[in-house]
Protein backbone atom coordinates (compact mmCIF):
# COMPACT_ATOMS: atom_id res chain seq x y z
CA UNK A 1 0.00 0.00 0.00
CA UNK A 2 1.58 3.33 -0.93
CA UNK A 3 2.22 5.64 2.24
CA UNK A 4 0.52 8.52 0.25
CA UNK A 5 -2.91 8.50 -1.23
CA UNK A 6 -5.48 11.33 -2.13
CA UNK A 7 -7.02 10.98 0.81
CA UNK A 8 -4.71 10.79 3.84
CA UNK A 9 -2.79 13.83 2.01
CA UNK A 10 -5.63 15.99 2.17
CA UNK A 11 -6.43 15.12 5.35
CA UNK A 12 -3.03 15.96 6.35
CA UNK A 13 -2.73 18.54 4.29
CA UNK A 14 -5.56 20.33 5.61
CA UNK A 15 -4.89 19.73 9.14
CA UNK A 16 -1.46 21.05 9.10
CA UNK A 17 -1.65 24.19 7.24
CA UNK A 18 -4.79 24.73 8.91
CA UNK A 19 -3.20 24.46 12.39
CA UNK A 20 -0.08 26.49 11.14
CA UNK A 21 -1.96 29.54 10.10
CA UNK A 22 -5.17 29.28 12.83
CA UNK A 23 -2.01 29.91 15.08
CA UNK A 24 -0.80 32.46 13.62
CA UNK A 25 -4.34 33.76 13.69
CA UNK A 26 -4.74 33.46 17.03
CA UNK A 27 -1.64 35.36 17.60
CA UNK A 28 -2.61 38.40 15.73
CA UNK A 29 -5.79 37.94 17.62
CA UNK A 30 -8.46 36.94 14.84
CA UNK A 31 -10.42 34.38 14.98
CA UNK A 32 -8.86 31.25 13.86
CA UNK A 33 -11.79 30.70 11.39
CA UNK A 34 -9.77 32.72 9.26
CA UNK A 35 -6.71 30.83 9.65
CA UNK A 36 -8.43 28.05 8.50
CA UNK A 37 -10.07 29.98 5.58
CA UNK A 38 -6.37 30.66 4.47
CA UNK A 39 -4.97 27.31 4.88
CA UNK A 40 -7.54 26.48 1.92
CA UNK A 41 -6.65 29.08 -0.47
CA UNK A 42 -2.86 27.76 0.28
CA UNK A 43 -3.60 24.17 -0.27
CA UNK A 44 -6.42 24.67 -2.80
CA UNK A 45 -5.80 24.90 -6.65
CA UNK A 46 -5.35 28.68 -7.11
CA UNK A 47 -1.96 29.11 -5.24
CA UNK A 48 1.12 27.58 -6.26
CA UNK A 49 2.44 24.38 -4.22
CA UNK A 50 0.52 21.46 -3.23
CA UNK A 51 -2.91 20.95 -4.55
CA UNK A 52 -4.92 18.69 -1.91
CA UNK A 53 -7.89 17.02 -3.64
CA UNK A 54 -11.08 18.72 -4.14
CA UNK A 55 -13.40 16.09 -4.67
CA UNK A 56 -12.30 14.58 -1.20
CA UNK A 57 -12.23 17.76 -0.05
CA UNK A 58 -15.73 17.98 -0.14
CA UNK A 59 -16.94 14.97 0.67
CA UNK A 60 -14.85 15.42 4.14
CA UNK A 61 -16.55 19.03 4.28
CA UNK A 62 -19.88 16.88 3.99
CA UNK A 63 -19.31 15.71 7.23
CA UNK A 64 -18.32 18.69 8.87
CA UNK A 65 -21.35 20.22 7.66
CA UNK A 66 -23.05 17.27 9.57
CA UNK A 67 -21.54 17.93 12.78
CA UNK A 68 -21.20 21.67 12.50
CA UNK A 69 -24.83 21.68 11.93
CA UNK A 70 -25.50 18.53 14.89
CA UNK A 71 -23.15 21.17 17.38
CA UNK A 72 -26.30 23.97 16.56
CA UNK A 73 -28.83 21.56 17.32
CA UNK A 74 -27.37 20.53 20.51
CA UNK A 75 -27.06 24.18 21.44
CA UNK A 76 -30.25 25.28 20.53
CA UNK A 77 -32.00 26.53 23.55
CA UNK A 78 -35.88 27.56 23.29
CA UNK A 79 -35.44 29.17 26.67
CA UNK A 80 -32.93 31.46 25.52
CA UNK A 81 -35.01 32.72 22.44
CA UNK A 82 -38.45 33.32 24.35
CA UNK A 83 -36.44 35.07 26.86
CA UNK A 84 -35.78 37.62 24.01
CA UNK A 85 -38.09 37.19 21.23
CA UNK A 86 -39.92 40.10 21.41
CA UNK A 87 -36.72 41.89 19.97
CA UNK A 88 -34.64 39.28 18.48
CA UNK A 89 -37.17 37.36 16.48
CA UNK A 90 -38.93 40.27 13.97
CA UNK A 91 -35.61 42.19 14.54
CA UNK A 92 -33.90 39.17 12.80
CA UNK A 93 -35.93 38.48 10.01
CA UNK A 94 -35.88 42.34 9.28
CA UNK A 95 -32.37 42.16 9.25
CA UNK A 96 -32.25 39.77 6.88
CA UNK A 97 -34.87 40.89 4.68
CA UNK A 98 -32.36 43.80 4.46
CA UNK A 99 -29.30 42.34 4.47
CA UNK A 100 -30.59 40.28 1.55
CA UNK A 101 -32.20 43.19 -0.61
CA UNK A 102 -28.90 44.94 -0.56
CA UNK A 103 -26.69 41.52 -1.91
CA UNK A 104 -29.84 41.02 -4.51
CA UNK A 105 -29.21 44.74 -5.52
CA UNK A 106 -25.48 43.64 -6.24
CA UNK A 107 -26.35 40.80 -7.48
CA UNK A 108 -28.83 42.61 -10.12
CA UNK A 109 -25.73 45.07 -11.15
CA UNK A 110 -23.53 41.83 -11.32
CA UNK A 111 -26.04 40.22 -13.95
CA UNK A 112 -26.66 37.11 -11.83
CA UNK A 113 -30.05 35.75 -11.84
CA UNK A 114 -32.40 36.02 -9.41
CA UNK A 115 -32.21 33.09 -7.62
CA UNK A 116 -28.42 33.43 -7.18
CA UNK A 117 -29.16 36.84 -5.92
CA UNK A 118 -31.67 35.74 -3.28
CA UNK A 119 -28.86 33.00 -2.44
CA UNK A 120 -25.87 35.61 -2.68
CA UNK A 121 -27.81 38.08 -0.01
CA UNK A 122 -29.10 35.35 2.71
CA UNK A 123 -25.19 34.83 2.81
CA UNK A 124 -24.66 38.05 3.11
CA UNK A 125 -27.46 38.31 6.14
CA UNK A 126 -26.30 35.53 8.60
CA UNK A 127 -23.70 35.93 11.47
CA UNK A 128 -20.84 33.60 12.53
CA UNK A 129 -22.21 31.92 15.85
CA UNK A 130 -18.14 30.86 16.20
CA UNK A 131 -17.21 34.62 15.90
CA UNK A 132 -19.90 36.41 17.44
CA UNK A 133 -19.96 34.17 20.45
CA UNK A 134 -16.56 34.63 21.11
CA UNK A 135 -16.46 38.40 21.09
CA UNK A 136 -19.59 38.49 23.30
CA UNK A 137 -17.35 35.81 25.58
CA UNK A 138 -13.97 37.92 25.41
CA UNK A 139 -16.51 41.49 26.14
CA UNK A 140 -18.12 39.47 29.30
CA UNK A 141 -21.08 40.27 27.60
CA UNK A 142 -22.59 36.71 27.32
CA UNK A 143 -24.88 36.72 30.94
CA UNK A 144 -26.18 40.78 30.32
CA UNK A 145 -29.40 41.80 28.56
CA UNK A 146 -27.80 42.34 25.09
CA UNK A 147 -25.68 39.53 25.21
CA UNK A 148 -29.02 37.10 24.87
CA UNK A 149 -30.63 39.76 22.58
CA UNK A 150 -27.74 38.91 20.26
CA UNK A 151 -27.97 35.14 20.82
CA UNK A 152 -31.32 35.33 20.20
CA UNK A 153 -31.43 36.84 17.56
CA UNK A 154 -28.45 34.85 16.19
CA UNK A 155 -31.35 31.67 16.56
CA UNK A 156 -33.33 32.95 14.55
CA UNK A 157 -30.93 33.60 12.10
CA UNK A 158 -29.72 30.06 12.28
CA UNK A 159 -33.23 28.44 11.81
CA UNK A 160 -34.27 31.05 8.90
CA UNK A 161 -30.66 29.56 7.34
CA UNK A 162 -31.99 26.02 8.04
CA UNK A 163 -35.29 26.39 6.36
CA UNK A 164 -33.33 27.88 3.40
CA UNK A 165 -30.84 24.83 2.99
CA UNK A 166 -34.44 23.25 2.85
CA UNK A 167 -36.42 24.83 0.03
CA UNK A 168 -33.03 25.88 -2.32
CA UNK A 169 -32.34 22.13 -4.02
CA UNK A 170 -36.41 22.03 -4.43
CA UNK A 171 -36.47 26.26 -6.03
CA UNK A 172 -33.20 24.95 -7.95
CA UNK A 173 -34.78 22.29 -9.48
CA UNK A 174 -37.82 24.09 -10.57
CA UNK A 175 -35.68 26.53 -12.27
CA UNK A 176 -33.14 24.13 -13.64
CA UNK A 177 -36.06 22.72 -15.15
CA UNK A 178 -37.81 25.44 -16.20
CA UNK A 179 -39.51 25.02 -19.94
CA UNK A 180 -41.87 28.01 -19.68
CA UNK A 181 -44.99 25.75 -19.19
CA UNK A 182 -46.93 25.40 -15.99
CA UNK A 183 -47.26 28.56 -14.62
CA UNK A 184 -47.24 28.83 -10.98
CA UNK A 185 -48.43 25.22 -10.33
CA UNK A 186 -44.54 24.32 -11.44
CA UNK A 187 -43.03 26.05 -8.65
CA UNK A 188 -45.83 25.42 -5.93
CA UNK A 189 -46.00 21.32 -6.49
CA UNK A 190 -41.90 20.82 -5.95
CA UNK A 191 -42.13 23.48 -2.57
CA UNK A 192 -45.12 21.67 -1.48
CA UNK A 193 -43.80 18.59 -2.10
CA UNK A 194 -40.78 19.09 -0.68
CA UNK A 195 -42.29 20.49 2.63
CA UNK A 196 -44.63 17.49 2.78
CA UNK A 197 -41.24 15.58 3.18
CA UNK A 198 -39.83 17.74 5.69
CA UNK A 199 -42.98 17.44 7.63
CA UNK A 200 -42.99 13.69 7.56
CA UNK A 201 -39.41 13.57 8.79
CA UNK A 202 -40.01 16.35 11.63
CA UNK A 203 -43.21 14.12 12.55
CA UNK A 204 -41.15 11.08 13.02
CA UNK A 205 -38.67 12.30 14.50
CA UNK A 206 -40.93 14.27 17.39
CA UNK A 207 -42.82 10.71 17.62
CA UNK A 208 -40.16 8.15 17.11
CA UNK A 209 -36.73 10.08 17.61
CA UNK A 210 -37.84 11.87 20.63
CA UNK A 211 -38.16 8.38 22.26
CA UNK A 212 -35.70 6.02 20.88
CA UNK A 213 -32.36 8.62 20.92
CA UNK A 214 -33.03 8.87 24.38
CA UNK A 215 -33.72 5.30 25.39
CA UNK A 216 -30.19 3.82 23.10
CA UNK A 217 -28.26 6.54 24.98
CA UNK A 218 -29.40 6.26 28.54
CA UNK A 219 -28.68 2.35 27.79
CA UNK A 220 -25.24 2.75 26.51
CA UNK A 221 -24.34 4.83 29.60
CA UNK A 222 -25.64 1.83 31.78
CA UNK A 223 -22.68 0.18 30.28
CA UNK A 224 -20.23 2.10 31.59
CA UNK A 225 -18.11 2.53 28.39
CA UNK A 226 -17.18 6.05 27.57
CA UNK A 227 -16.28 4.50 24.19
CA UNK A 228 -19.30 2.95 22.88
CA UNK A 229 -20.94 6.48 24.51
CA UNK A 230 -19.14 8.43 21.99
CA UNK A 231 -19.55 6.27 19.07
CA UNK A 232 -23.28 6.09 19.95
CA UNK A 233 -23.46 9.64 19.51
CA UNK A 234 -21.52 10.25 16.32
CA UNK A 235 -23.86 7.48 15.31
CA UNK A 236 -27.02 9.12 15.90
CA UNK A 237 -25.58 12.70 14.21
CA UNK A 238 -24.35 10.72 11.25
CA UNK A 239 -27.13 7.95 10.56
CA UNK A 240 -29.76 10.46 11.25
CA UNK A 241 -28.64 12.64 9.03
CA UNK A 242 -28.19 10.02 6.52
CA UNK A 243 -31.64 8.43 7.14
CA UNK A 244 -32.90 11.90 6.73
CA UNK A 245 -31.45 12.49 2.96
CA UNK A 246 -32.05 8.57 1.63
CA UNK A 247 -35.76 8.11 3.14
CA UNK A 248 -37.27 11.61 3.03
CA UNK A 249 -34.71 13.60 0.67
CA UNK A 250 -34.25 16.55 2.42
CA UNK A 251 -30.75 17.34 3.31
CA UNK A 252 -28.16 16.36 5.36
CA UNK A 253 -27.82 19.37 7.63
CA UNK A 254 -31.53 19.36 8.29
CA UNK A 255 -31.31 15.71 9.76
CA UNK A 256 -28.37 16.90 11.64
CA UNK A 257 -29.82 19.73 13.40
CA UNK A 258 -33.06 17.82 14.50
CA UNK A 259 -30.52 14.88 15.91
CA UNK A 260 -28.81 17.41 17.48
CA UNK A 261 -31.79 19.58 19.09
CA UNK A 262 -33.42 16.03 20.45
CA UNK A 263 -30.60 15.40 22.04
CA UNK A 264 -30.29 18.21 23.63
CA UNK A 265 -33.34 18.09 25.72
CA UNK A 266 -31.51 15.00 26.93
CA UNK A 267 -30.06 15.37 30.95
CA UNK A 268 -26.95 13.57 28.62
CA UNK A 269 -26.63 16.32 26.38
CA UNK A 270 -23.76 17.87 27.82
CA UNK A 271 -21.73 15.10 27.58
CA UNK A 272 -22.60 14.26 24.82
CA UNK A 273 -20.84 17.95 23.63
CA UNK A 274 -18.07 17.09 25.54
CA UNK A 275 -17.76 13.48 24.33
CA UNK A 276 -17.76 14.73 20.58
CA UNK A 277 -16.08 18.01 20.41
CA UNK A 278 -12.98 17.28 19.18
CA UNK A 279 -14.15 14.90 16.30
CA UNK A 280 -16.24 18.07 15.98
CA UNK A 281 -13.80 20.39 15.91
CA UNK A 282 -11.76 18.16 13.49
CA UNK A 283 -14.03 18.15 10.64
CA UNK A 284 -15.18 21.89 11.08
CA UNK A 285 -11.89 22.43 10.38
CA UNK A 286 -11.46 20.27 7.25
CA UNK A 287 -14.77 22.50 6.31
CA UNK A 288 -13.86 25.87 6.69
CA UNK A 289 -10.39 24.73 4.54
CA UNK A 290 -12.40 23.02 1.76
CA UNK A 291 -14.46 25.99 1.49
CA UNK A 292 -10.57 28.34 1.47
CA UNK A 293 -9.85 25.81 -1.15
CA UNK A 294 -12.86 27.07 -3.72
CA UNK A 295 -11.48 30.95 -3.51
CA UNK A 296 -9.84 32.30 -6.16
CA UNK A 297 -7.66 35.38 -4.69
CA UNK A 298 -7.89 36.95 -8.28
CA UNK A 299 -11.51 38.34 -7.53
CA UNK A 300 -9.57 40.78 -5.73
CA UNK A 301 -8.19 42.15 -8.70
CA UNK A 302 -10.95 41.84 -11.12
CA UNK A 303 -13.59 42.66 -8.85
CA UNK A 304 -12.36 45.46 -6.45
CA UNK A 305 -15.32 47.54 -6.16
CA UNK A 306 -18.11 44.52 -5.89
CA UNK A 307 -15.92 42.85 -3.37
CA UNK A 308 -16.35 46.13 -1.70
CA UNK A 309 -19.70 46.62 -2.03
CA UNK A 310 -20.24 42.87 -0.65
CA UNK A 311 -18.04 44.34 2.72
CA UNK A 312 -20.01 47.30 2.83
CA UNK A 313 -23.29 45.05 3.12
CA UNK A 314 -21.77 43.11 5.82
CA UNK A 315 -20.14 45.56 8.25
CA UNK A 316 -21.84 48.74 7.55
CA UNK A 317 -25.17 47.91 5.83
CA UNK A 318 -26.48 45.01 8.32
CA UNK A 319 -25.24 46.54 10.93
CA UNK A 320 -27.18 49.72 10.73
CA UNK A 321 -30.18 47.70 10.05
CA UNK A 322 -29.60 46.09 13.06
CA UNK A 323 -28.76 49.36 14.97
CA UNK A 324 -31.90 51.08 13.62
CA UNK A 325 -33.94 47.69 14.47
CA UNK A 326 -33.06 47.70 18.32
CA UNK A 327 -33.56 51.79 18.25
CA UNK A 328 -36.95 51.34 17.12
CA UNK A 329 -38.12 48.56 19.59
CA UNK A 330 -37.15 51.48 22.54
CA UNK A 331 -34.06 50.04 23.43
CA UNK A 332 -30.59 52.02 24.56
CA UNK A 333 -27.92 52.94 22.13
CA UNK A 334 -25.24 51.05 23.55
CA UNK A 335 -27.36 47.65 23.72
CA UNK A 336 -28.15 48.54 19.76
CA UNK A 337 -24.42 49.12 19.31
CA UNK A 338 -23.35 46.14 20.53
CA UNK A 339 -25.76 44.05 18.49
CA UNK A 340 -24.45 45.85 15.55
CA UNK A 341 -21.36 45.49 16.00
CA UNK A 342 -21.69 41.60 17.01
CA UNK A 343 -23.88 40.62 13.43
CA UNK A 344 -21.22 42.58 11.18
CA UNK A 345 -19.55 39.63 9.87
CA UNK A 346 -20.40 35.90 7.68
CA UNK A 347 -19.18 32.85 8.35
CA UNK A 348 -20.33 28.86 8.93
CA UNK A 349 -23.65 29.04 7.38
CA UNK A 350 -22.84 31.56 4.59
CA UNK A 351 -19.98 29.23 3.63
CA UNK A 352 -23.01 26.24 3.17
CA UNK A 353 -25.52 28.49 1.24
CA UNK A 354 -22.40 29.52 -0.83
CA UNK A 355 -21.25 26.01 -1.14
CA UNK A 356 -24.57 24.74 -2.23
CA UNK A 357 -25.38 27.60 -4.25
CA UNK A 358 -22.98 26.93 -6.22
CA UNK A 359 -23.57 23.02 -6.61
CA UNK A 360 -26.82 23.25 -7.59
CA UNK A 361 -25.69 25.62 -10.02
CA UNK A 362 -27.84 28.93 -9.17
CA UNK A 363 -24.74 30.90 -7.96
CA UNK A 364 -22.02 31.89 -9.55
CA UNK A 365 -18.36 31.63 -9.47
CA UNK A 366 -17.72 34.97 -8.72
CA UNK A 367 -20.30 35.51 -6.06
CA UNK A 368 -18.86 32.54 -3.91
CA UNK A 369 -15.34 34.12 -4.12
CA UNK A 370 -17.16 37.45 -3.06
CA UNK A 371 -18.81 35.33 -0.31
CA UNK A 372 -15.58 34.23 1.08
CA UNK A 373 -13.83 37.02 0.57
CA UNK A 374 -16.22 39.38 2.28
CA UNK A 375 -16.40 36.84 5.21
CA UNK A 376 -12.34 36.88 5.53
CA UNK A 377 -12.73 40.68 5.87
CA UNK A 378 -15.70 40.91 8.40
CA UNK A 379 -13.73 38.51 10.65
CA UNK A 380 -10.96 40.49 10.27
CA UNK A 381 -12.53 43.66 10.97
CA UNK A 382 -15.18 42.67 13.53
CA UNK A 383 -13.15 42.37 16.59
CA UNK A 384 -11.77 46.01 16.34
CA UNK A 385 -14.89 47.64 15.55
CA UNK A 386 -16.31 45.28 18.88
CA UNK A 387 -13.58 46.55 21.12
CA UNK A 388 -14.10 50.24 19.65
CA UNK A 389 -17.75 49.59 21.14
CA UNK A 390 -17.03 47.56 24.35
CA UNK A 391 -14.23 50.69 25.38
CA UNK A 392 -16.13 53.05 24.26
CA UNK A 393 -19.40 51.80 26.23
CA UNK A 394 -17.90 50.08 29.56
CA UNK A 395 -21.01 50.89 31.39
CA UNK A 396 -23.77 49.38 30.57
CA UNK A 397 -26.86 51.78 30.49
CA UNK A 398 -29.33 49.77 29.22
CA UNK A 399 -29.84 48.09 33.17
CA UNK A 400 -27.62 45.36 32.06
CA UNK A 401 -26.52 42.96 34.87
CA UNK A 402 -22.77 43.46 34.82
CA UNK A 403 -21.06 39.64 33.38
CA UNK A 404 -18.37 39.58 36.67
CA UNK A 405 -20.37 39.27 40.12
CA UNK A 406 -19.10 39.66 42.88
CA UNK A 407 -20.32 37.23 45.55
CA UNK A 408 -22.34 39.14 48.53
CA UNK A 409 -21.44 37.41 51.36
CA UNK A 410 -17.86 38.72 53.46
CA UNK A 411 -14.76 37.18 51.29
CA UNK A 412 -12.03 36.69 54.63
CA UNK A 413 -10.60 33.90 54.39
CA UNK A 414 -12.94 31.76 52.42
CA UNK A 415 -12.58 29.01 49.46
CA UNK A 416 -12.16 29.85 45.72
CA UNK A 417 -13.48 26.79 43.65
CA UNK A 418 -12.27 26.55 40.25
CA UNK A 419 -14.92 24.21 37.60
CA UNK A 420 -17.79 23.17 38.22
CA UNK A 421 -17.77 19.66 36.75
CA UNK A 422 -17.96 16.31 38.19
CA UNK A 423 -15.24 16.28 40.66
CA UNK A 424 -16.39 20.61 41.47
CA UNK A 425 -19.62 19.81 42.17
CA UNK A 426 -18.13 17.02 44.73
CA UNK A 427 -15.89 19.33 46.60
CA UNK A 428 -18.95 22.26 46.45
CA UNK A 429 -21.63 19.60 48.37
CA UNK A 430 -18.84 18.68 50.78
CA UNK A 431 -18.20 22.27 51.68
CA UNK A 432 -21.67 23.02 51.73
CA UNK A 433 -22.29 20.29 54.27
CA UNK A 434 -19.57 21.93 56.06
CA UNK A 435 -20.90 25.09 56.27
CA UNK A 436 -17.95 26.43 54.41
CA UNK A 437 -18.13 29.54 52.59
CA UNK A 438 -16.72 29.29 49.08
CA UNK A 439 -17.20 30.85 45.59
CA UNK A 440 -17.35 29.15 42.34
CA UNK A 441 -15.47 30.42 39.08
CA UNK A 442 -16.83 28.74 36.50
CA UNK A 443 -16.68 29.43 32.49
CA UNK A 444 -19.62 27.34 30.88
CA UNK A 445 -23.00 29.38 31.45
CA UNK A 446 -24.81 25.98 32.03
CA UNK A 447 -22.69 24.91 34.70
CA UNK A 448 -22.53 28.37 36.09
CA UNK A 449 -26.29 28.55 36.07
CA UNK A 450 -26.73 24.96 37.86
CA UNK A 451 -24.55 26.10 40.63
CA UNK A 452 -26.51 29.59 40.70
CA UNK A 453 -30.07 27.38 41.11
CA UNK A 454 -28.05 25.26 43.91
CA UNK A 455 -27.83 28.39 45.88
CA UNK A 456 -23.80 29.13 45.21
CA UNK A 457 -22.12 32.04 45.27
CA UNK A 458 -20.99 32.03 41.51
CA UNK A 459 -18.29 33.94 39.44
CA UNK A 460 -18.90 33.34 35.77
CA UNK A 461 -16.07 33.53 33.80
CA UNK A 462 -12.45 32.00 32.70
CA UNK A 463 -10.28 31.22 35.92
CA UNK A 464 -7.03 32.55 33.70
CA UNK A 465 -8.56 36.13 33.73
CA UNK A 466 -7.40 37.89 36.70
CA UNK A 467 -10.44 40.36 36.65
CA UNK A 468 -12.81 36.80 37.43
CA UNK A 469 -10.52 36.04 40.31
CA UNK A 470 -10.12 38.94 41.55
CA UNK A 471 -14.26 39.09 41.41
CA UNK A 472 -13.96 35.96 43.39
CA UNK A 473 -11.81 37.33 46.01
CA UNK A 474 -8.51 35.98 45.49
CA UNK A 475 -6.72 38.65 47.19
CA UNK A 476 -8.75 37.59 50.87
CA UNK A 477 -8.80 34.12 49.85
CA UNK A 478 -6.87 31.43 52.12
CA UNK A 479 -7.54 28.05 49.83
CA UNK A 480 -7.52 27.66 46.17
CA UNK A 481 -8.70 24.38 44.87
CA UNK A 482 -8.23 24.06 40.97
CA UNK A 483 -10.89 21.14 40.16
CA UNK A 484 -10.58 21.62 36.31
CA UNK A 485 -9.71 18.36 34.65
CA UNK A 486 -6.85 20.02 32.57
CA UNK A 487 -3.56 19.95 34.62
CA UNK A 488 -1.28 22.43 32.26
CA UNK A 489 -4.67 24.64 32.18
CA UNK A 490 -4.52 24.65 36.15
CA UNK A 491 -0.53 25.11 36.18
CA UNK A 492 -1.73 28.44 34.15
CA UNK A 493 -4.79 29.59 36.45
CA UNK A 494 -1.69 28.65 39.74
CA UNK A 495 0.42 31.36 38.24
CA UNK A 496 -2.52 33.99 38.00
CA UNK A 497 -3.74 33.38 41.32
CA UNK A 498 -0.21 33.60 43.25
CA UNK A 499 0.69 36.82 41.07
CA UNK A 500 -2.24 38.10 42.97
CA UNK A 501 -2.34 36.83 46.38
CA UNK A 502 1.33 34.81 47.15
CA UNK A 503 -0.37 33.46 50.33
CA UNK A 504 -3.27 31.30 48.92
CA UNK A 505 -2.71 27.56 49.42
CA UNK A 506 -3.35 26.18 46.34
CA UNK A 507 -4.78 22.41 45.75
CA UNK A 508 -4.71 21.18 42.14
CA UNK A 509 -6.06 17.76 40.02
CA UNK A 510 -3.99 15.91 37.82
CA UNK A 511 -4.82 13.44 35.61
CA UNK A 512 -1.30 11.87 34.76
CA UNK A 513 2.40 11.66 35.76
CA UNK A 514 3.32 14.18 33.59
CA UNK A 515 0.83 16.95 34.73
CA UNK A 516 1.82 16.15 38.35
CA UNK A 517 5.23 16.64 37.37
CA UNK A 518 4.33 20.21 35.36
CA UNK A 519 2.05 21.74 38.50
CA UNK A 520 4.89 20.24 40.93
CA UNK A 521 7.58 22.53 38.50
CA UNK A 522 5.45 25.12 38.99
CA UNK A 523 5.40 25.19 42.77
CA UNK A 524 1.75 23.98 43.53
CA UNK A 525 2.00 22.46 46.76
CA UNK A 526 -0.45 20.02 46.86
CA UNK A 527 -1.65 18.44 43.56
CA UNK A 528 -4.07 15.43 43.35
CA UNK A 529 -3.46 12.58 41.19
CA UNK A 530 -7.23 10.83 40.88
CA UNK A 531 -5.38 7.30 40.11
CA UNK A 532 -2.85 7.61 43.03
CA UNK A 533 -5.47 8.61 45.62
CA UNK A 534 -7.39 5.27 44.59
CA UNK A 535 -4.81 2.99 44.80
CA UNK A 536 -3.45 4.84 48.33
CA UNK A 537 -7.17 4.37 49.39
CA UNK A 538 -7.54 0.85 48.16
CA UNK A 539 -3.93 -0.09 49.79
CA UNK A 540 -5.38 1.57 53.33
CA UNK A 541 -8.62 -0.72 52.95
CA UNK A 542 -6.80 -4.07 52.91
CA UNK A 543 -4.08 -3.15 55.51
CA UNK A 544 -1.22 -2.42 53.26
CA UNK A 545 0.49 1.11 54.03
Amino acid sequence: MPHHTPLIGTIVAGLVVAFIMGAIAHRLKLSPLVGYLVAGILVGPFTPGFVADAGLANELAEIGVILLMFGVGLHFSLKDLLSVKNIAVPGALVQIAVATLLGMGLAYYMGWGLMGGIVFGLALSVASTVVLLRALQGADLVETRRGRIAIGWLIVEDLVMVLALVLLPALAGVLNNADGSGGAGALIAPLLGTLLKVAGFVAVMLIVGRRVIPWALHWVVHTGSRELFRLAVLAIALGVAFGAALAFDVSFALGAFFAGMILGETPLSRRATEETLPLRDAFAVLFFVSVGMLFNPSIVLEHPLPLLATVLIIVIGKSIAAWGIVRAFGHANVTALTIAASLAQIGEFSFILASLGTGLGVLPADARDLILAGALVSIFLNPILFSLIVRDHKKDDDEDVEAVKAPEKPRIGHVILIGYGRVGKLIALRLHERDVHFVVVEGDPERAEEAEENGLSVVKGNALEDKHLLAAGICEARHLLIAVPEGYEGGAIHEHARNLNDKVQVIARAHSDAEVEHLERLGVPHVVMGERELAGRMLTLCGVR
